[in-house]
């Protein structure tokens, strides 16, 4: 019998597939709801795609031959991870298949605050050549960058930023031993110590229970008025009406954001009237080489599985023991 594989995604993503795509599978491309991905369903072995939110009981009983739901995104928050553990079917992120993308966003956007480029794009555009009044403008080089999460984009985002010259401090709750923090040029910080003594911090942890608001009121009434604070992880890992009111009063230079509470950000939201802000519409990720990237350790991961190898990059909490 010929397995299934069935590819759910964008139009760019699908054109890429027939390049990477194992030979001897049925390989089925499907738009997000759309009819063929429904049709499809029930005889897929293998479910490959920006799919996290199908991630249901409903899935399991729609697709009941799975093998391996492997996602090419590498969040994984809308997923019902109790309703995985109880299927016993692998779910499986992208592999860190977009950290170079979302490493040099970050940068992009510390780089982009700190110099105000979206104030001097205007003035330019306008034909206030040197503004009203030339805005304060930041370099990156000896300045304090505090990563919290320093997974496969957070290391990544040390060795750019150490390349500019920036002293590069780390909190995560996996803590490097001293060897490794020597090979990457970088310092355990606890978190307190992260906002109070760093000009740019960058976040990039999972969104769960215990990073839901972690930067919150309080934690922005620690940093520096003159910091910088940088999300491309998810979010709410941001309270974000008190960013807001910290960025309104002054209590906070700037920030460059990825991502937001609720997606599409409304049109009232009071960030997209902020002029010390860097905005993007959660696109770190997708560049054209992640997405082939993403693809290409998609498909090794299922026919890792139709060999009867353990699947790669199976999300964190579904190794652990159910407590």
């Amino acid at each position: 019998m010929v397995e299934r594989v069935l590819v759910v995604g964008p139009k760019d993503t699908l054109s890429m597939v027939d390049d990477l795509a194992p030979k001897g599978y049925e390989i089925v491309k499907a738009l997000h709801n759309s009819p063929e991905q429904k049709a499809a369903l029930p005889g897929t072995h293998y479910f490959v795609g920006f799919i996290q939110q199908y991630v249901t009981p409903q899935l399991y009983k729609d697709a009941p031959n799975l093998k391996l739901v492997q996602m090419l995104s590498a969040g994984y928050d809308r997923a019902d991870l109790e309703a995985a553990r109880r299927s016993g079917v692998p779910l499986c992120a992208n592999g860190g298949a977009n950290s170079v993308a979302v490493s040099e966003h970050a940068m992009l956007l510390m780089l982009s605050v700190s110099r105000r480029l979206i104030t001097q794009h205007n003035n330019v555009i306008s034909g206030r050549w040197h503004g009203n009044s030339p805005p304060t403008v930041h370099e990156v080089r000896n300045r304090v960058l505090g990563i919290i999460g320093l997974g496969t984009i957070g290391k990544k985002v040390a060795k750019l930023a150490l390349a500019f010259g920036m002293t590069v401090h780390y909190y995560d709750i996996a803590r490097l031993k001293e060897e490794e923090e020597d090979a990457l040029g970088v310092r355990f910080r606890l978190l307190p110590e992260i906002l109070k003594h760093s000009d740019i911090v960058s976040l990039h942890v999972p969104l769960n229970d215990s990073t839901r608001h972690m930067i919150g009121k309080d934690e922005l009434a620690a940093m520096k008025k003159s910091a910088i604070i940088v999300n491309t992880s998810r979010g709410p890992v941001i309270d974000e009406k008190a960013m807001i009111a910290a960025l309104s009063s002054g209590n906070l230079f700037g920030a460059g954001l990825d991502v937001f509470d609720e997606e599409p950000t409304p049109a009232d939201n009071p960030l997209l009237k902020l002029d010390n802000v860097v905005l993007t519409a959660h696109l770190a990720g997708p560049t054209f080489e992640s997405n082939i990237t993403r693809l290409r350790n998609g498909f090794d991961n299922v026919q890792r599985v139709a060999r009867g190898e353990p699947a790669l990059w199976v999300v964190p909490e579904l190794l652990e023991p159910k407590k």
